[in-house]
This record gives C-alpha cells, structure tokens and sequence, in this order.
C-alpha cells in the first residue's frame, strides 16, 4: 500500500489487512498520546483510530506535539 505522509510517499507492503491508523502509528513507532493525524483533510479523533482503515493513496499529515524549550525574559 503507499500513503503520502506529510507530502513524502511511503510504501507499506506488509500492511496488515485492513490496514488502520492505529497499526501505522504503531509500525512507525510513534507515542499516540503525542500525535495529532489528519487523513484526507480531515482530523481523526485518537478514539477512531482502530477503527480507521487506509486505503492505498490516502494523503494524511501527522504532527508530533513536543515540550519543552527556554523561556528567557525580555529587559
């Protein structure tokens, strides 16, 4: 199956069939508490990933949210 994934094509041909967003989180080993995923347009609550099958062309941008930084004061 090839996806584009924010804007890179990548191609699964082991996908598990049907092929989730919950499976391809987890096959590129992300933490699902720290990533928001739009499919076609459109945002997949966390709670619907299991039940959201991929299909072969599907355009979906995942955002990684990240802590931290410095705060430095303005004079």
């Amino acid at each position: 199956m090839k996806l584009i994934i924010n804007g890179d094509a990548r191609d699964f041909p082991a996908a598990p069939i049907p092929f989730t967003l919950a499976a391809l989180v987890e096959i590129l080993a992300m933490k699902a508490d720290r990533v928001a995923v739009e499919l076609n347009r459109d945002i997949v609550p966390r709670d619907r990933w299991s039940e959201t099958h991929l299909n072969d062309g599907d355009r979906l941008e995942v955002v990684h949210f990240v802590g931290g930084g410095c705060f430095t004061p303005q004079s």
